[in-house]
């Protein structure tokens, strides 16, 4: 009689957030058996479980705080991760500036007891970490040109991992420490743990807001005729990625763990998939068909007039680069939110 091989298992903090849903969504499909662990605290949140629990039998739930590391350490005993994402934070720089000792404590100690309870319970495991391009600060020593309706660099054409840190908010700060805890447990440790420093990621299952989701919040705004605030003029880039090009982002560092471990990667759309806020109107305009009703207002602390990551490493790496075009995600993007309207009637819309 044959064995049955051992179904791998993989644990996604923050497992009912954006991202993590995703993520879950993913891994589900390849026959994964998924433990999300999350505390619900994020709107919208509850409704991603239920559309979860509703996908196969090898999702599991755990209501769990990370920063309650005893429980986060029972819940590592109990399964045994195989793999781990570690997505769960504080996500906006607004929210950590209003509430710094919060911030610190999800995404910084939150994140050491992440890594601590795979160091006590799974060493073997491989772990990636969602860190974010707010580590690199507001970029304000690079000369950008401005033209009608975009920064462009003056110089360079991206970020690369090269660039220097300069942690800027409370937000920077708390998120730059998690990536250099996971960076160096690596080393000092020999854990697999991997950082991506991600830009600006859209797609189904992401409740935006003003604060932070933005392609999200502003087709959100449209199709519930909300007003919406720009901080600035209007002329600040991003790179742009679409989560199923994340996703397979984070697959292909897992099954390349030789190559990724102790590694960071700046992840997002790159020079080929990089807008402007008013860039994106006129997409999302054609796609909703009604213009956005929007006001100007003054700039927030720690925003980066342009930021495009430079994916070569991932590429080179991996085999990794996006393949979404922002014009066909967002499609995507608008098809959710007019099919789940009553959801979002119930979720607190900002």
């Amino acid at each position: 009689m044959k064995n049955t091989p051992k179904k791998k298992k993989i644990l996604v903090t923050g497992g009912c957030g954006f991202i993590g849903t995703n993520a879950c969504v993913f891994y589900l499909k390849k026959g994964y058996q998924v433990i999300s662990i999350d505390n619900l605290d994020r709107s919208g949140s509850k409704y991603n479980l239920a559309f979860l629990k509703k996908i196969n039998g090898n999702f599991i739930f755990e209501n769990c705080d990370i920063i309650n590391f005893n429980k986060l350490l029972k819940v590592f005993r109990k399964y045994q991760p195989d793999l781990i994402l570690h997505l769960a934070g504080q996500t906006t720089v607004v929210d950590s500036i209003k509430d710094p000792r919060k911030d610190f404590s999800v995404n910084a100690l939150g994140t050491f007891n992440v890594l601590e309870a795979m160091r006590k319970i799974t060493p073997l495991a491989s772990l990636i970490y969602a860190s974010t391009n707010k580590v690199m600060g507001n970029l304000d020593y690079l000369p950008i040109i401005e033209k009608r309706e975009r920064y462009v660099f003056k110089n360079i054409k991206g970020i690369s991992e090269k660039h220097q840190l300069n942690f800027h908010s409370p937000y920077g700060c708390s998120k730059g420490c998690g990536d250099q805890y996971v960076t160096d447990y690596a080393k000092v440790f020999n854990l697999n743990t991997i950082v991506f420093r991600q830009s600006c990621i859209y797609g189904p299952n992401q409740f935006g807001m003003e604060e932070q989701g933005w392609l999200a919040w502003f087709i959100i705004s449209l199709v519930f005729n909300k007003r919406i605030t720009i901080f600035g003029n209007g002329k600040q880039v991003r790179d742009v990625l679409y989560v199923d090009d994340l996703i397979n982002a984070y697959d292909l560092a897992f099954t390349n763990i030789d190559k990724t471990k102790g590694k960071v990667y700046n992840i997002g759309g790159g020079i080929k998939f990089n807008l402007s806020l008013l860039e994106s109107f006129k997409i999302i305009e054609k796609t909703v068909g009604k213009k956005l009703d929007f006001i100007l207002s003054s700039w927030r602390p720690a925003d980066q007039k342009v930021y495009i990551s430079d994916i070569v490493l991932a590429k080179k790496d991996f085999g990794w680069y996006p393949k979404i075009y922002p014009k066909d995600g967002l499609k995507k993007l608008y098809k959710w939110v007019k099919e789940n309207k009553s959801v979002f009637n119930k979720v607190n819309i900002k």
